[in-house]
């Protein structure tokens, strides 16, 4: 594992992850300006954020659970055909104009769940494809395919497409989930047996909810995942209420041209990647608390600043700065937590962690919706300050997991 390469089980996760990347990439940059097209309203644009985080409230925990019992390679199969089949649906509706904000809730909620499936399970795959030496290797790849083919082409290329015709980007999504699918299905099958080899010696014999019940309580009672995921928590929570209504602050405000609104989300994947690159290398030399606490206040001060942004050359090198420590945090933060949890127990604990963290954003995004009523730039300053105090005084705990 100490080679350049990462195994063929991890190669072919890694491509599913650059096909469902890329529709992810055009569908991320096309919803949001499809929403534009529908409505102007601040609250209705921020609910399509909600939703697509909601499931994460309602199914996480269940799907954990489920992950821990089924074969993990046929369940990310099946979550990318059902992507495959949501994305063509989006597609007819809006190619025969029978789209609607009503309509557009549905399937994005409906995308939502899928994704909680889909990154349940990849995760709870990573610690079985690789040693612990290589768990920051491995998500720091995931990471650059997600920036470089998520932002560097799916954004750019879905607001060029999008202007020509809003209904191919969504064929396009669909046929990317569907290549994903295929990449899975063919991970080699001495692979996918070890993998779901049961290894829980404390796997309950009374049945689904009562391993349920085991995850929450394991993660309740481990004080440092505890506090890590509440801090996230928080985070993610200001987070999400200051970047809700993001398309209409650079549309209305920053006076960014519709087809312009990808290249503009691109330029924050040079920060992304750059952190993805880097990040492993800067663990190893200053220790992973240390940077993963200095990036965590380094992608907070910047939302608030960008409150105050009177132009998109303003903009650009904050939210770049925002897409280096945020591809950091990520890294780092999954790999702790790969490093933590045991893998027999990672989807019943990431499932009740995620309810937690990503539970909670559909109602920062509302409430930021309703903030920006009163002036777009609000969520950017009131939230960017709140999520810039709780990273500073946490800043001493995440430093000391060096794990």
């Amino acid at each position: 594992m100490g080679s350049t390469s990462l195994g063929k089980a991890f190669n072919r996760l890694w491509s599913a992850s650059l096909s469902s990347n890329l529709a992810d990439g055009i569908l991320n940059t096309s919803v949001p300006l499809l929403a534009v097209t529908l409505t102007e309203s601040p609250v209705q644009i921020s609910a399509i954020t909600a939703l697509v985080m909601l499931p994460w409230l309602f199914f996480a925990i269940p799907i954990g659970a489920l992950v821990d019992r089924v074969d993990r390679r046929m369940a990310l199969v099946f979550a990318n055909c059902m992507r495959f089949l949501i994305g063509a649906l989006l597609a007819i509706t809006v190619s025969t104009h029978l789209i609607n904000m009503l309509w557009l809730y549905v399937f994005v909620f409906s995308m939502g769940i899928c994704e909680v499936l889909v990154d349940t399970t990849a995760q709870a795959m990573i610690p079985k494809m690789l040693e612990k030496e290589n768990y920051e290797r491995g998500n720091s790849r995931l990471a650059i395919s997600e920036n470089v083919i998520s932002q560097f082409v799916g954004s750019p290329i879905s607001s060029a497409i999008f202007a020509i015709a809003i209904f191919i980007p969504f064929f396009i999504t669909s046929a990317g989930y569907f290549i994903a699918a295929l990449f899975i299905f063919f991970i080699p099958a001495q692979f996918h047996a070890s993998m779901n080899k049961d290894e829980d010696p404390n796997k309950s014999k009374d049945g689904f909810l009562a391993e349920i019940k085991f995850g929450i309580n394991y993660l309740y009672n481990d004080k440092k995942i505890l506090r890590l995921v509440l801090t996230t928590t928080a985070l993610g929570f200001f987070f999400s209420m200051a970047t809700a209504t993001n398309v209409l602050f650079l549309i209305k405000v920053l006076h960014v041209k519709t087809s312009l609104f990808g290249a503009v989300m691109t330029v924050q994947a040079i920060g992304g990647i750059t952190g993805a690159f880097l990040t492993p290398k800067l663990s190893q030399r200053f220790g992973r608390g240390k940077v993963l606490a200095t990036a965590i206040v380094a992608s907070s001060i910047p939302v608030f600043l960008i409150g105050f942004a009177t132009n998109i050359w303003n903009f650009l090198p904050l939210t770049v700065l925002i897409g280096f420590s945020i591809s950091g945090w990520n890294i780092l933060l999954m790999s702790t937590y790969q490093h933590l949890i045991p893998n027999e127990l990672f989807g019943r604990i990431h499932g009740t962690r995620r309810t937690l963290v990503w539970g909670m954003m559909p109602f920062g995004s509302l409430i930021g919706g309703v903030i920006a009523t009163h002036g777009l730039r609000l969520p950017f300053i009131i939230c960017g300050a709140i999520g810039s105090t709780i990273a500073i005084l946490n800043f001493k705990f995440l430093k000391s997991l060096n794990v």
